[in-house]
């Protein structure tokens, strides 16, 4: 995230003047439309700037005061993406990984962005996005106040195009010109030892920025799996107090997690008993845990210890502790319009069903692929991670009946009375009525496993004005395989 103007919103910056802000080092770090339109571009040295624009008004850098102004910006982003690394006034690093899978798509994480910046009243920033760091700058170099978003789809090409001056050296870059060395990719044709023999670390780090190796953009670390423990004397017998207890570890562990923008997705809840015996469980949920919900669980745990017919914990307990086994720093993005409370409260509800029904009775489905509406269909433990799939969503799966599948797929198809014409369907029986087909497609070949003996059969999709139904037609009689919306 870029404003390349950020250093000229100051009170004393001209209107309607060629202007331009240099650092301690009399380099061109900003500059207006007009000064850019004469000639000066960030990086000249100032000689150099007022020598293309004699009538260019210089200003010197207020790094104190441009940071100041650019903070609310960053807390405007951490509202989005937990964490944001600044790296000067006006110049902002925001790590996508998790945004990226909630949104679906670099292009819509950074349109989320642009919108967060839009509802601030923030305009003139450019957004570039790409695997690194130094690629994301370059991006957001590239992009314009037409089109302020610029999206890298192609690292490698999109590195080996850039023009060797994007290294921010001037005498190696002089040398690689004089070499006949133009662009970063002819640099990461050569040898690296070659490059570090002849020009050192410079050179070094210059071929691994024109090789893609890019450092990973880290604003906070993650702490290696902090822990919250509570000893007890004399031990903790009741339920009472077993539940303000889960609250006051939820809490701790939560806010130390929440100081480096992290949250647990897996927690281990460890007790020991006053007679020695230590147990331990563990956790999961699909969301991150929030107090309230931490505090829930290890609510319930305490109590199904405490209250086991196989003895429970015998004199009480004497230490709870609690570690967050898999603690993220990606996290999950909420939508701009998402209840995040009411999902807390939905996700305590499936948690309480799963302990009614079986965790067998609480599922989450996911597409893969397949030919058939049921085989599209994987399906895992709601709260835990899923299983591989079985079929591949990418391949091509030929006879596959075009579309979004059914809302509705009975396991056990039923009868279907359609009525034909001339091998053209026109009406279907609906309980006691008969429904002309509006419209109908169809239909697609499904060849059965014949080393099982399943027989070939054809699929229409048929719409009337009751619904649409895909139906299955073996042996001249029609079966019901799913009920569109």
């Amino acid at each position: 995230m870029w404003f390349p103007d950020w250093r000229l919103r100051r009170p004393d910056t001209p209107s309607g003047e060629p202007c331009q802000v240099v650092d301690d080092r009399n380099r061109v770090i900003a500059c207006n439309e007009i000064a850019a339109t004469a000639g000066v571009a960030i990086g000249m040295q100032r000689r150099s700037a007022e020598a293309v624009c004699p009538t260019v008004v210089t200003l010197a850098s207020d790094p104190a005061a441009e940071a100041i102004a650019f903070e609310p910006i960053l807390g405007a982003m951490e509202a989005v993406v937990p964490r944001v690394e600044p790296t000067e006034p006006g110049l902002a690093y925001i790590p996508l990984d998790g945004a990226v899978a909630y949104y679906g798509g670099e292009t819509a994480t950074a349109e989320r962005i642009a919108k967060e910046l839009d509802a601030i009243d923030i305009d003139g920033y450019r957004l570039g996005v790409a695997v690194g760091p130094f690629s994301a700058r370059q991006a957001a170099l590239r992009a314009t106040a037409a089109n302020p978003i610029f999206i890298v789809d192609d690292e490698a090409s999109f590195l080996a195009s850039l023009d060797v001056s994007v290294i921010d050296h001037d005498d190696l870059v002089a040398t690689f010109r004089w070499l006949g060395i133009r662009t970063l990719g002819e640099v990461a044709g050569l040898p690296r030892e070659a490059v570090v023999s002849r020009f050192g670390t410079v050179g070094l780090h210059a071929h691994r920025v024109a090789t893609g190796e890019q450092r990973r953009t880290t604003p906070r670390d993650v702490p290696d799996d902090p822990r919250v423990t509570e000893l007890f004397d004399p031990p903790l017998d009741n339920l009472e107090q077993a539940a303000f207890v889960s609250r006051s570890l939820a809490s701790r562990l939560i806010e130390i997690a929440h100081d480096t923008g992290a949250v647990p997705h897996r927690v281990e809840i460890d007790v020991e008993a006053a007679d020695g015996t230590v147990r331990s469980r563990t956790w999961r949920t699909a969301d991150p845990f929030d107090e309230g919900s931490l505090a829930e669980r290890v609510r319930w745990q305490l109590r199904a210890w405490l209250d086991s017919v196989s003895g429970g914990l015998r004199g009480g307990l004497v230490r709870i502790t609690i570690t967050p086994a898999d603690l993220s720093g990606t996290g999950r993005q909420l939508g701009l319009h998402e209840d995040a409370a009411s999902a807390a409260e939905v996700d305590r509800a499936l948690v309480q069903t799963q302990a009614l029904v079986g965790m067998d009775n609480v599922l989450q489905a996911r597409p893969q692929g397949g030919r058939d509406p049921l085989d599209r269909v994987s399906w895992h433990r709601w709260g835990e991670e899923p299983s591989t799939l079985e079929r591949d969503l990418d391949a091509p799966w030929r006879g596959r009946v075009p579309g979004s599948p059914p809302a509705l797929t009975p396991p056990e198809p039923p009868r279907l009375e359609v009525e034909w014409d001339t091998g053209m369907p026109v009406r279907v029986r609906l309980g006691s009525r008969w429904e002309p087909v509006l419209s109908w497609a169809g239909p697609w070949r499904r060849m059965g496993r014949w080393w099982l003996g399943e027989e070939a059969a054809d699929r229409y999709q048929l719409v009337t004005s009751a619904g649409a139904f895909l139906c299955e037609v073996r042996d001249g009689l029609a079966y019901l395989t799913g009920v569109y919306d």
